[in-house]
């Protein structure tokens, strides 16, 4: 766990979340604009020999030799009888520093307490810095309680302070799992920067988004959701927002949202076009479905598989563009594992009266098994057989397709077969005697 919050620190870091430098805090992250004015603290000055001591400690710091800093700190320390509460605290800071550069967070800790335990002989620059530096390294050891009385500690001190601090306590009770607390620091972190006019992060609202969907509050998943598309808008939030839609049954939203991120270029994934393809088809909107579909195939993003291929075909099908549909539900067929797409193309062939291609792909249905209905494959196929005048064929795969419906016990098709054996036999025996008299 420990290894997991270094890591999440470290990107908080990165990110800007966090500043774990003691000497990285400025007046600004202290306290922003509309300062009062405010006391200054009389602290005890500064020997010669003691800024001295501490800039060679400093040059060891620079030349990133840490145990030499360590050293030279060290043995100030003890002569430190000599030295007043501020001079003691400078040193125990220079030092925490070191340990912080040592990632030896521990000791930085100790360090740091050292310093603010000088009180008023320390500047509140100083004092306000601590304070912070040792709210964010609790945090990194897991000392949460800490962290949240040291930054408390330092909100009650800092003129002003602005929003960050707010922001830091939702994070400690976000790790807390305590998702209550956690959502009042943010939104009070939120509301102040708003009212200030300063930039709202992307990862406040990346967390504060987090927390209302742990606490179900799915009206603010969503207000935030179109807050971050709105603003830092990504693929990952696009999606999740559509997502959410749907969860609510919003579909006219959900499908919008996939709309305007197709359009905008954010869905670059399988599943966010064939979503967005399926919403279509939903709507009875297939011609769109289709280029949404061909497109997402062009661009390598879409598998060439049987399933989004059978897909593009039922789209371009259902658009009444059968010349496109034909072509590529062809290439489905050949790419499944069973025969059915081969059964869906004999009856697109029926209806585009080929009559070969459709006895072709009803006998490859039929071959390749898997097929929901059987005696439904050999009606097809029969009735493209009799349309070649092909009766002794015919009457054969309607002869299957009564077998099949029988066991099957498929009553309407065991019906609607026999009345086309029994149509053939007629045509036939009329076809004889006209033979036989002429």
């Amino acid at each position: 766990m420990n290894q997991l919050l270094r890591v999440i620190t470290a990107a908080l870091v990165i990110s800007g979340f966090l500043t774990l430098s003691p000497v990285a805090i400025s007046t600004a992250n202290a306290a922003e604009e509309n300062e009062k004015p405010v006391k200054t603290r009389r602290v005890p000055s500064m020997s010669e020999m003691v800024y001295k001591k501490l800039s060679e400690g400093q040059e060891a710091i620079d030349a990133k030799d840490y145990n030499l800093a360590l050293q030279v700190l060290q043995d100030m320390l003890d002569r430190s009888k000599r030295y007043n509460g501020n001079e003691i605290g400078q040193v125990h800071s220079m030092m925490g520093y070191v340990y912080f550069l040592k990632e030896d967070y521990r000791n930085a800790i100790k360090e740091y307490k050292m310093v603010v335990a000088q009180g008023e002989d320390i500047p509140e620059g100083l004092e306000q810095t601590t304070l912070y530096t040792l709210a964010q390294l609790s945090f990194v050891e897991e000392q949460f309680d800490d962290a949240l009385r040291f930054m408390e500690t330092f909100i009650s001190k800092a003129n002003n302070p602005g929003p960050e601090p707010r922001i830091f306590m939702g994070q400690v009770y976000y790790q807390m799992k305590d998702f209550g607390k956690a959502i009042g620091q943010m939104e009070t972190g939120i509301a102040m920067a708003r009212e200030r006019g300063l930039d709202i992060k992307e990862n406040w609202w990346q967390l504060i988004n987090y927390l209302y969907y742990e606490q179900e509050n799915m009206p603010k998943v969503i207000e935030t959701l179109e807050i971050l598309v709105r603003d830092y808008p990504k693929r990952d939030y696009w999606v999740r927002l559509a997502g959410m839609y749907g969860q609510e049954g919003r579909e006219d939203l959900q499908l919008k949202t996939l709309q305007a991120a197709y359009a905008g270029d954010y869905l670059d994934k399988q599943t966010d076009l064939t979503n967005l393809a399926g919403l279509l088809m939903q709507i009875e909107i297939p011609y769109k479905a289709a280029k949404v579909l061909e497109k997402g195939l062009a661009d390598e993003i879409i598998e060439r598989d049987s399933k989004n291929l059978r897909a593009l075909g039922q789209a371009w099908q259902l658009a009444q563009e059968t010349a496109k549909a034909i072509p590529v539900l062809e290439s489905a067929a050949q790419l499944a594992d069973d025969g059915k797409i081969f059964d869906q193309l004999a009856y697109v062939y029926l209806e585009a009266d080929r009559y070969d291609d459709c006895i072709r792909s009803a006998n490859g249905a039929l071959d390749k098994g898997g097929v929901r209905k059987k005696q439904s494959t050999y009606f097809v196929r029969g009735l493209c057989l009799y349309n070649q005048d092909n009766l002794n064929e015919a009457r054969g795969s309607f002869v299957s397709c009564r077998n099949e419906a029988r066991a099957k016990e498929d009553d309407t098709n065991q019906r609607t077969c026999l009345q086309w054996i029994t149509f053939i036999d007629r045509e036939k025996d009329r076809q004889a005697k006209l033979a036989a008299a002429g």
